[in-house]
């Protein structure tokens, strides 16, 4: 039996099943740890969107960078919308497709201003075309929005590219954009949900982008599962090539070998 269990093509099968189902196993436990990131996401962004608002300066300085873990926090800020340096942020999601996301700082009552990001606007006739925006309101605002951190080509996908029309840009690189303005400049941007008085017309606003756990649990299982199979089908070739094996051995019968025939008839 140990020239079976050892033969070159068995060997084989053994060295696979002994490196895919660690593997199986490792894999399983890769998508756990997806998931359990995934949920901790989810859990943080739904409780940050449940959190009573908070004046901006609170969350971030001049300068500064927005804490992960105060993405999606609702800040309030008052001011005035500074309109003469307003970008267009290219290839934006709305409902109504891909266009443009109107950047605007707001100049607040204490001095720094704070990115804003008005909402959405549809494109112009051609890729390079500026549409207008609907105007800002003139004189103090108060606005409140969702605080995001400063975009990078790491943390979007997207790319920087030259030769874009003037006042268009492809990400809110707030570090960049605020070497541009005359004045301090907070850490990360905010996507507009409500400001007083509220504009009519007025870009469409950026809805949530709510995030989910995905498929990783599910792929875990799966992943123990294929581990399963894999030893199941080990076990079923190995009894298999061992009964053949004593089928074939000389004094074998249909019925058994003699051994077996002796013990059936005992």
């Amino acid at each position: 039996m140990l020239r079976v269990l050892f033969s070159s093509r068995m060997l084989a099968f053994h060295a696979l099943v002994l490196l895919i189902v660690p593997s199986f196993v490792w894999l399983g436990f890769w998508q756990l740890d997806r998931w359990e990131q995934r949920s901790a996401a989810v859990d943080l962004q739904q409780g940050n969107l449940a959190a009573a608002p908070v004046p901006v300066a609170e969350l971030t300085g001049v300068g500064g960078t927005v804490d992960r873990e105060d993405r999606w926090r609702t800040v309030e800020a008052t001011g005035a919308w500074d309109t003469e340096h307003e970008l267009l942020l290219r290839n934006r999601d709305g409902e109504r497709g891909v266009g443009f996301h109107v950047l605007t700082p707001l100049v607040t009552e204490e001095g720094p201003a704070v990115l804003v990001n008005r909402g959405w606007i549809a494109p112009g006739e051609t890729a390079r075309d500026t549409p207008e925006a609907p105007p800002a309101p003139e004189g103090e605002v108060e606005i409140a929005g969702r605080l995001q951190f400063s975009e990078s080509e790491e943390n979007t996908g997207l790319r920087e590219r030259d030769g874009l029309p003037e006042g268009q840009i492809m990400i809110v690189d707030v570090e960049a954009l605020a070497e541009d303005l005359p004045y301090p400049v907070y850490g990360g941007y905010v996507e507009l949900t409500r400001q007083d008085p509220a504009p009519d017309p007025a870009p469409e606003r950026v809805a949530v982008h709510e995030l989910d756990s995905g498929m990783s649990l599910s792929y875990a299982v799966q992943w123990w599962v294929f581990t399963l199979i894999a030893i199941g089908g080990w076990v079923f070739l190995v009894r298999r090539e061992l009964r053949d094996a004593r089928a074939a051995e000389p004094g074998a019968t249909a019925a058994g070998t003699p051994e077996e025939e002796h013990a059936g008839r005992g």
